[in-house]
């Protein structure tokens, strides 16, 4: 296997929108527990929000929230969008580099990036809450719970688990009226797209995530729900892990229809995976359906996840959405 270099490990880690889980340490449960809803608010008149407030991510932690949050902090792109989405961007008062969406995300104070989060600044800016993707680095979590900051983590592998975690924000956040707003526009468009592909035949479809070595959206991943809900057949649905190393002479003999990937570099273009050795053999390029997708879009779950299982459907198939 050939090294990536550390140029192509930062465009991978974008793609797999888990660029910036190293930041911040949350501790995952057991899988079972994961399994379950993203997280539970508890308050004490059914939904009317209550404060102060106990809540408990994805990965079993709890913090109180002593009154309604006026200012956050949000370590990833998803979460950044999730925000902005359920009118909390005044109150966003710090972002990543990679927060690029809404445009007025990209107006925000950069307190991470690829190498790490700017503890100090954080600290500064004192956010009532701060938002993390997944588990990362046990000290730099510490620190920031060891200066009174909630910390929240989360990392939702399915359209269920990002519509989880826009409804628990909202309750979090006292915007349960956009958040349920927001949920149901998803719910329908995401079933409009099924409804619309469900009597086609399945199409053989592969994910690329990674070319050298090459690497393809496995079971689990959000990408492989996806590809499923479009109406397609992911030729490696039955390999090891989300995000499995695939061999050459595998996709060859799968022969997948249609060929998927994001446009994460200059370099990767569809042309240049049409030209790579053996993949004149394969369907999806004899016959001209090799499609590199938006990778701010296809790569981060947040309420543009069923954007891209729009893309993905239409790539699968173009002739319902003509």
């Amino acid at each position: 296997m050939k090294k990536i270099n550390s140029k192509k490990l930062l465009i991978l880690f974008l793609v797999l929108a888990m660029a910036l889980t190293t930041f911040t340490a949350c501790g995952k449960t057991n899988s079972n527990e994961n399994s379950k809803q993203n997280e539970e608010v508890v308050t004490e008149k059914g939904n009317e929000v209550q404060y102060p407030m106990e809540v408990e991510d994805q990965f079993g932690n709890k913090v109180t929230i002593e009154n309604e949050p006026k200012t956050i902090v949000s370590l990833a792109p998803s979460h950044t969008e999730i925000l902005f989405s359920l009118g909390l961007g005044d109150k966003v008062v710090g972002v990543t580099e990679y927060c690029d969406y809404p445009e007025e995300a990209k107006s925000k104070e950069k307190v991470g990036s690829f190498t790490g989060v700017n503890i100090e600044r954080i600290i500064e800016l004192n956010p009532d809450i701060v938002f993390q993707f997944g588990p990362g680095d046990e000290e730099v979590n510490a620190k920031i719970r060891d200066a009174g900051i909630a910390l929240l983590c989360y990392e939702p592998d399915s359209i269920d688990e990002v519509i989880n975690l826009i409804e628990s924000i909202g309750k979090m956040t006292n915007t349960q009226d956009e958040a349920t707003k927001v949920v149901n526009d998803m719910k329908a468009k995401r079933d409009e797209i099924v409804n619309k592909v469900k009597d086609k035949e399945k199409v053989k479809v592969f994910y690329e995530i990674w070319d050298d070595p090459l690497m393809a959206a496995g079971p689990g991943s959000f990408m492989d729900e996806l590809m499923t809900l479009a109406g397609g057949e992911n030729i490696a649905g039955d390999a090891e892990g989300e995000y499995p190393q695939f061999d050459i002479e595998q996709l060859i003999e799968r022969n997948p229809d249609v060929y998927l990937g994001a446009k994460d570099s200059e370099e990767k273009t569809v042309e240049s995976i049409k030209e790579r050795p053996g993949f004149e053999n394969i369907n999806a390029v004899k016959n001209d359906r090799v499609y590199l997708l938006d990778p701010n879009i296809v790569s981060r779950p947040g309420p543009r996840i069923i954007d891209a299982l729009e893309l993905v459907a239409k790539s699968i198939h173009p002739d319902v959405f003509k």
